[in-house]
């Protein structure tokens, strides 16, 4: 079962108060015990030197028992019974009729026959405590003799004593249960302000734990309970700022090891591709070099062909090898782009120009009627996107067909696209295009030279770029495209507005 400081507080303080108030009355109930005693001696040692005092003046010896009341000092009120044994005559505070004259005189009686008189001795007396039978009731009574040898006996009652210190403990007792109550209510209340703030820092850590570290402890005080919550606070932030550091470089560590799956998948990726996609021309290379060193031809032309094979297979190897070099460069970040202002314009004339011969060979008829316009990339990897769109389209256009090189804008990019007429590529290779070696048509790539490595360097260049690239059919053909930033509000710029 839960149970509160509060309580524990409380509870640990009316016990305590409890047992200090019972040790209390203990020792106050034998200590006022005593202390009446010694009041009780003193009082009728009073009395006593005050009869004694009385008793010397000759004067008083002849006066009656009236005089007595009213001449000597007598606190507790006592009982005063003085005997002259010489004379016979009695001086007394009781009436001459009642029981407590009679209990006196028999005292009187006791003590004249007593074996012991030396114990009564002028100026000495004894104080006892004593059970009178004729009145059956006990009192404290001082026996003695005054200096002219009266006999004297002072008493008081037991039961006044007794009454008095009743009195005087049943108002401890009641006081001692009011500052009980008092005090479990005082700590009760003191208990809550005390325990609110550890309630505080008890949410409060809970909420840590649970990482929550938004919460703050207010300090409202300078003692060890703010410290406390100072400490706290400071934990939370030092907390959350380590947790924040673990994410962090437990993310850059996920990043890392997804890295390391793609590099090691790439690696089986590459050398899977590599070794398939060398496989024919090395074959091709191997036969052409065995026919050559068998002499198997009979001409210098059969001569001239096998060496224009394997040269012409030993050119598709080192363009697919310069080509996988480049694209691992794009891939790992090794080739970083280089972002500057150009005119695209005139770099897709330039290589139009450069290309004429292969588009001359197809018969091609290419539509490119831009105007200039300037953008903003890496110069030398859009000339080789625009290079690998083109070729592409070369080698996929109908003999006689159009490629059209075209612009437009989409939201503020400007798009770049080559269409070119010939067969449309079929739905499910239009997603694998730009994915590493991937041929869609493989006995009309291996026609040309391709190896389905050019389109994938356009991704890895438009993605380094965080450009927009893509394909789709027409009705009559494809459009590759791709898009770039350009200042599309100043438009057919020419050369001098630079």
């Amino acid at each position: 079962m839960k149970r509160s400081i509060r309580t524990k507080i409380t509870f640990m303080v009316v016990v305590f108060a409890t047992f200090i108030v019972a040790m209390a009355w203990l020792i106050c109930n034998y200590l006022i015990t005593g202390v009446f005693m010694m009041h009780l001696k003193k009082n009728l040692e009073t009395t006593y030197d005050s009869c004694n005092e009385l008793f010397n003046q000759k004067a008083m010896i002849d006066q009656d028992t009236g005089a007595l009341m009213g001449g000597i000092q007598n606190p507790l009120d006592a009982i005063v019974f003085i005997f002259d044994d010489e004379n016979e005559r009695v001086y007394t505070t009781v009436g001459n009729n009642s029981r407590m004259m009679k209990s006196m005189n028999d005292m009187i009686d006791t003590i004249l026959e007593s074996d012991h008189l030396e114990q009564y001795l002028p100026g000495h007396f004894i104080i006892q405590k004593t059970h009178d039978i004729v009145i059956n009731a006990d009192y404290y009574d001082l026996i003695g003799t005054l200096d002219n040898g009266f006999t004297i006996i002072l008493r008081s009652p037991i039961a006044r004593i007794e009454l008095t210190m009743h009195i005087v403990n049943k108002i401890f007792v009641y006081v001692a249960i009011g500052l009980i109550i008092f005090g479990s209510i005082f700590t009760l209340i003191f208990s809550n302000i005390f325990s609110a703030p550890l309630k505080r820092l008890s949410h409060a850590a809970r909420r840590m734990s649970n990482l929550d570290f938004d919460v703050k402890i207010p300090v409202q005080t300078k003692d060890e309970i703010g410290e406390l919550g100072v400490s706290m606070n400071v934990m939370s932030d030092r907390l959350e700022r380590t947790i924040t550091q673990l994410k962090s470089a437990n993310i850059r560590l996920e990043k890392d090891i997804e890295k390391k799956k793609q590099i090691d998948e790439m690696r089986k990726e590459f050398l899977s591709h590599v070794s398939h996609e060398l496989k024919t021309p090395i074959a091709i290379i191997q036969g052409y070099a065995e026919g050559l060193k068998e002499n198997l031809f009979d001409d210098p032309e059969s001569k001239e062909f096998y060496t224009d094979v394997i040269i012409d297979e030993a050119q598709k190897m080192n363009d697919m090898v310069k080509k996988l070099l480049e694209l691992n460069e794009l891939e790992f970040g090794e080739n970083p782009i280089t972002v500057k202002r150009f005119e695209l314009t005139q770099m897709i004339e330039d290589i139009l120009t450069a290309s004429k011969i292969l588009i001359d060979d197809v018969g091609a008829v290419v539509e490119f009627h831009e105007q200039p316009i300037y953008v903003w990339a890496d110069e030398f990897m859009i000339e080789e996107v625009v290079t690998n769109y083109l070729t592409n389209a070369v080698h996929y256009v109908k003999e006689g067909g159009m490629i059209r090189i075209s612009y437009s804008t989409v939201a503020s990019n400007l798009r770049v696209s080559v269409y070119n007429q010939g067969p449309q590529i079929a739905d499910e290779d239009i997603d694998k295009l730009f994915v590493k070696f991937y041929k869609s048509d493989k006995a009309r790539t291996r026609e040309y030279g391709g190896n389905g490595i050019g389109l994938s360097i356009v991704a890895a260049v438009m993605e380094a770029h965080a450009k927009s690239y893509g394909v789709y059919n027409v009705s009559d053909g494809v459009v590759f495209y791709f898009d770039l930033d350009a200042n599309l509000s100043a438009n057919l710029l020419d050369d001098t507005s630079i």
